[in-house]
């Protein structure tokens, strides 16, 4: 139970406190929107760059209309006997940009064998410069291309080239350039020259 003296100072306590008038909530809700210094200024007139698109924006996947199905998939002017898989297949719209490369591989320079110049192969082409960097660890050079590494074979070309169409990719075709070998023989170092002689030094 408080003793009569505190009772008597917390009544002092309340009537010495400035008496502050209840204003309305409507009142001081719309008096707090209203922006300080604008009283007597005209409004901006609508400007035409408000309707320009804002390129800086993150495009939503989800709203967005882009679509990466060609115009003429769309409107049905490519003469193709089936749908290109990039409409329903799921893939990121950035490969719909890319192009593919299809090459057949050349024999290395070495003595090792020639399998690699058995099949063709399929590849993307790197993109450029800004998506690579010195990574700060080995100084070795980082990519930011998730398809820098991928490759695809094929046993002949015209299935590469059946692949790359009915998936919707832009590709061109490098043709092989078959090694030519000149018949030699040892023997023909000890012919008659009748030009200078040749000297080969070894030191």
């Amino acid at each position: 139970m408080a003793s009569p003296r505190a009772y008597n100072a917390a009544r002092l306590m309340r009537c010495a406190a400035p008496f502050r008038a209840s204003a309305p909530m409507t009142a001081r809700r719309f008096e707090s929107q209203l922006a300080r210094g604008t009283a007597g200024v005209p409004a901006e007139l609508p400007s035409t760059n408000q309707n320009t698109p804002d390129y800086t924006i993150t495009a939503d996947k989800a709203t967005s209309t882009f679509t990466p199905v060609p115009k003429k998939v769309q409107n049905g002017s490519e003469d193709v006997p089936y749908i290109q898989a990039a409409v329903i297949s799921g893939a990121p719209m950035e490969l719909q940009a890319r192009t593919v490369r299809i090459f057949q591989e050349a024999k290395p320079a070495t003595q090792s064998g020639n399998w690699q110049g058995h099949h063709w192969r399929m590849d993307w082409d790197i993109l450029p410069k800004g998506h690579r960097w010195e990574n700060p660890l080995m100084g070795w050079q980082s990519s930011g291309d998730m398809m820098q590494g991928t490759k695809l074979n094929f046993k002949s070309k015209e299935d590469a080239i059946h692949f790359a169409e009915k998936q919707g990719y832009e590709y061109f075709v490098s043709e092989p350039q078959s090694r030519r070998i000149k018949p030699k023989a040892y023997a023909n170092n000890f012919l008659y020259s009748p030009k200078k002689l040749k000297h080969i030094r070894t030191k």
